[in-house]
């Protein structure tokens, strides 16, 4: 009887001490890590994303552009325009809140990383991308 006694009095002690580091362990992690939300990613509002939209669907009536695709990051959201989904893209249209009060929140860039327009306004900035009207003979 001692024995099962020992033993059952050491697996309660092998509990305790599981559940004080348990409880220490979690303590520690609420110290170092404390409870704020996670930052919300940039996005493109509805305003911006119909402006992009419209020019990005004139080119695709044209048949110059074929696919997009849109990232939305801590720092910045792009939206990338393809020719061939296969290919590196030909634009990406970037937004950068925390360049809002310096160059402009607002770039586009071209498939090398030579950035063609910088601005505040996201309209202005997409000019570069519009075709001018040609002379039909």
């Amino acid at each position: 009887m001692t024995v099962t006694c020992q033993r059952e009095e050491s697996l309660l002690d092998l509990e305790a001490s599981v559940d004080s580091r348990a409880r220490e362990t979690e303590e520690a992690t609420v110290l170092r890590f404390p409870a704020t939300p996670p930052a919300k990613p940039v996005a493109f509002d509805r305003h911006e994303l119909t402006q992009i939209l419209n020019l990005y669907g004139r080119h695709v009536a044209d048949g110059e552009w074929r696919d997009y695709a849109m990232e939305f990051g801590r720092d910045a959201a792009s939206f990338a325009i393809f020719r061939r989904a296969s290919e590196q893209p030909l634009y990406r249209i970037v937004k950068t809140p925390a360049l809002a009060r310096k160059q402009g929140m607002y770039a586009v860039i071209a498939q090398g990383g030579l950035i063609l327009k910088r601005g505040h306004e996201l309209a202005q900035v997409l000019r570069v991308l519009v075709k001018k009207p040609r002379l039909a003979t």
